[in-house]
């Protein structure tokens, strides 16, 4: 037999707890109704394909007898004493024997009689290996509408284009990873976002990845899964845009910026008609400027976030970014933005002279509106500039 049931059952709990090959780790919370099944599963393909291993569950402070049926089923339990789906799992992680873990939901919806492709492929050298279970089979009733043809979908478009990952369902639970690399990763996530935080952190510690394909049935239990569709849809999302300072304001700031550009230059003039009876004019150009104030913001959001998360180690140092940031340093960048506050004050001033020449008194409208317009807005960008670079320096400062 090649199940590990407990560590006091062994002769050296220390030396056979090395020789521990898998550890199949299973959160739970009140899985009364399906726990025996999941671990029996298990316990039977260890047994099947000869696997020095052991089957842990990490309770999240289970009242239906949770407990007492893993015990009673050969599994080692540890209690966490945090909430989530995410605290759970650390915990698990943290106490595995096993070289390799995988881990997947105790409802029965994952089956741990076949897991031969996860240990092929963690054998084989890889770091991580996450099932997909768009390719291997989705039985009727086993995912709601909205998770099989929107949320999951979605999620795992945005995770491919965010962090430049292969993997094509970032939400899988059933997934398998060497204990060592993934403890190196420091994952927080104490929710239902720990499935992102996982591939998220996999795939910028550049872990070797598979994905292998995996079925997924219907919930053995009669009660409502945990999961809540638009709260953790949310935290997923949430989670995937905080770590990924790129997407949330570079691109979408270099977008508003140069349309507020464009725009402005455009109309700087005096009116344009772009078709018959459509015409833009000094309204156009407030909006082009107004599109310049935010596109600057959301960039130095950007700079000062990306820095921020290096400097807090959750993100990997972004050479370019380092490079970008060596040459325009501060008193450079506050070079640049006095020049930007010096032709908006400019412009005011000439503003003001020509108003002073008609005597304080009416001035062409249009004209006037455009040049006070546009002058403000450099010295609005300007002043932008110089607080965000003295926030950047402030962040940069060595503790």
């Amino acid at each position: 037999m090649s199940v590990v049931a407990d560590a006091d059952m062994q002769p050296s709990a220390g030396s056979r707890a090395e020789a521990i090959e898998l550890t199949v780790l299973m959160p739970c919370l009140n899985e009364a109704e399906t726990l025996a099944t999941c671990i029996d599963k298990a316990m039977a393909y260890l047994s099947r394909a000869n696997i020095v291993g052991e089957v842990l569950i990490a309770d999240n402070g289970s009242t239906d007898g949770s407990i007492e049926i893993a015990e009673a089923h050969g599994a080692r339990v540890v209690h966490v004493p945090v909430r989530g789906y995410g605290a759970a799992l650390r915990h698990g992680i943290e106490n595995a024997r096993g070289k390799f873990v995988i881990m997947g939901d105790s409802d029965d919806s994952y089956d741990f009689s076949r897991l031969d492709p996860f240990v092929e492929k963690l054998r084989e050298g890889y770091d991580f290996v996450i099932g997909n279970r768009f390719k291997g089979g989705i039985a009727t009733g086993a995912m709601p509408f909205l998770h099989r043809y929107l949320g999951n979908p979605v999620l795992s478009f945005l995770g491919r284009l965010f962090f430049r990952s292969d993997i094509g369902d970032f939400h899988c639970g059933l997934r398998g990873f060497r204990r060592e690399s993934i403890n190196a990763l420091g994952l927080k996530a104490p929710g239902m976002e720990f499935a992102s935080e996982m591939v998220v952190r996999a795939s910028l510690g550049k872990l070797r990845i598979a994905e292998v394909p995996t079925t997924l049935s219907p919930d053995g239990r009669s009660r409502p899964p945990h999961l809540r569709t638009w709260t953790d849809g949310w935290r997923h999302l949430r989670y995937l845009l905080l770590n990924s300072p790129k997407w949330l304001f570079v691109y979408p700031g270099a977008a508003i910026l140069a349309f507020g550009a464009i725009l402005t230059v455009i109309l700087l003039q005096g009116p344009v008609q772009v078709l018959p009876g459509v015409v833009l004019d000094t309204h156009s150009l407030i909006v082009g400027c107004m599109a310049m104030l935010v596109g600057a913001s959301c960039l130095s959001f950007g700079v000062i976030a990306r820095s921020y998360s290096a400097t807090r180690g959750f993100l990997p140092v972004n050479t370019r970014l380092a490079r970008v940031k060596a040459y325009a340093t501060l008193e450079r960048t506050l070079l640049c933005a006095g020049a930007l506050a010096l032709a908006g004050l400019s412009g005011l001033g000439y503003a003001v002279w020509q108003w002073a020449a008609a005597d304080f008194g009416a001035l062409e409208y249009n004209g006037m509106v455009r040049m006070l317009t546009v002058s403000c807005t450099l010295i609005a960008l300007g002043l932008q500039l110089a607080f965000a670079a003295f926030l950047g320096a402030l962040i940069d400062i060595e503790t």
